[in-house]
């Protein structure tokens, strides 16, 4: 029997070649495994879709994404093996639609206006970029429960420096935005009233650039940054010569 399709998780909104992914599934907006699997979709269904040429992911209100969805979790104790089958399930799903938003073609914003905690700010740091309001916050509480946020620090730590990571992952504490800023987890912060419209035009200017340029840059950068600075340097060589080599370069510049 096929499972119900659930359009309140994620709604997808597609305009300008720009796809708006929001989070829906309650106000905490949390990770539930049918979110992650929503999600996930279409984040793998954008990869390959001519019709878009960036992703942005909105946590609307007073919380971006309150990461796992503990009240699920704490119903799978009630399984014969404690929950360990779920619990795999939900992290190996979850960790691998992290990885294709980062290793996406197509650029993808974070639109954050509030908190962003645990799996939540995990979702920030996988993004490419991210734009927060001023009363954004982000926070790794897994130390609060007598856990630790191992599997979102993967991204975080990513996005910051060793020390930042651990005071943050340590003290399970929320740090403000620009605390955020100056760790290098958003890119900027604006007035609450101004960060849907900011992100979302830099998204609908940032679609009309050449989407292959864009999407072999963002490969080799992200592969390059892991590289020794001459291997660094001989892929970089090989890619900056496949744009100016590009078919669509060449045609629009004997065009002019």
């Amino acid at each position: 029997m096929n499972q119900m399709h659930k359009p309140d998780l994620i709604h997808a909104e597609l305009s300008d070649k720009v796809l708006k992914l929001t989070l829906g599934a309650g106000v905490a907006h949390a990770l539930s495994l049918a979110v992650i699997e929503e999600l996930h979709a279409h984040i793998r269904s954008a990869a390959t879709d001519p019709e878009v040429n960036v992703i942005v992911i909105h946590g609307p209100g007073k919380i971006f994404c309150a990461g796992h969805d503990l009240k699920e979790i704490a119903a799978h104790r009630a399984d014969a093996d404690d929950g360990l089958a779920y619990l795999t399930d939900l992290f190996e799903k979850c960790g691998a639609m992290m990885q294709d938003i980062t290793n996406s073609p197509k650029p993808t914003i974070a639109l954050v206006e509030g908190i962003a905690t645990a799996g939540g700010l995990q979702l920030v740091a996988a993004c490419d970029l991210a734009y927060a309001s001023e009363a954004a916050t982000f926070c790794l509480p897994g130390v609060n429960n007598g856990g630790f946020c191992t599997t979102p620090a993967v991204a975080v730590s990513r996005n910051m420096s060793r020390k930042h990571i651990m005071e943050l992952a340590l003290s399970g504490t929320p740090f403000d935005a620009q605390w955020a800023l100056s760790t290098g987890v958003i890119n900027r912060i604006l007035p609450a009233d101004q960060v849907i419209d900011f992100t979302m035009d830099y998204a609908r200017k940032l679609a009309t650039r050449h989407n292959k340029a864009i999407a072999d840059g963002k490969r080799a950068l992200y592969t390059h940054l892991e590289l020794p600075l001459d291997q660094a340097y001989d892929l970089a060589t090989k890619v900056m010569i496949g744009h100016f080599m590009d078919p669509f370069r060449i045609q629009a510049e004997k065009s002019r």
